[in-house]
């Protein structure tokens, strides 16, 4: 979903850009005294954006109403869509703990991310590890990415990381159930010469 927000974000602010600097950049040479082109919808430098023709030709028509609500509603709908995307936190910031007495802590997300990246980091044939917390504070889930040795059995690295760090973090905050979704790739090295 990330990726598709990212070229989606990415697509618009271009198109966007592009028109307001082909508009703008229009505008302002005719504004300037620039002769305007053939398409240019305006006659000179001192006509209007809209004239009154212009603005009152579809306003006794029944279909223009209900057309212009609707386009501008999924224009706005779309942009809060976008907004939103743009605007929403990737990491989780906190954590609830539950602490068995009826009360609950709160654990920084990064204080859980930087323990759970270093037990993941410990076994050997793990060069890095990098964690990063999802979710929401009461269910939170992981983003494990295990950087790893060219002799290391990627089975082994997460059957560890699994009944390892992740049992161990997700015993330590009360939860009964700790999502990962775990990512692993290995170290790019030189070709050994064999003789």
């Amino acid at each position: 979903m990330r990726a598709v927000v990212r070229v989606v974000n990415r697509v618009l602010l271009g198109i966007v850009g592009l028109l307001l600097v082909a508009i703008g950049g229009s505008v302002l040479a005719v504004g300037l005294g620039a002769p305007a082109p053939s398409w240019w919808l305006h006659d000179g430098r001192h006509d209007v954006l809209l004239d009154e023709a212009e603005r009152t030709r579809w306003r006794d028509e029944g279909w223009w109403w209900p057309v212009v609500i609707a386009t501008l509603a999924v224009l706005v709908l779309l942009l809060l869509w976008w907004l939103i995307a743009v605007l929403r936190r990737r990491r989780l910031a906190e954590v609830f703990v539950d602490t068995g007495d009826g009360d609950d802590a709160v654990l920084r997300g990064r204080a859980l991310e930087t323990a759970l990246a270093q037990e993941a980091g410990r076994p050997v044939g793990v060069e890095q590890a990098h964690v990063r917390l999802t979710g929401r504070r009461g269910i939170p889930r992981t983003r494990v990415h295990l950087l790893l040795e060219p002799h290391a059995d990627p089975g082994t690295a997460l059957d560890t990381l699994t009944t390892g760090a992740l049992a161990h973090a997700r015993e330590s905050v009360g939860l009964t159930t700790l999502p990962a979704e775990v990512r692993l790739s290995a170290v790019k090295h030189r070709a050994e010469r064999v003789s």
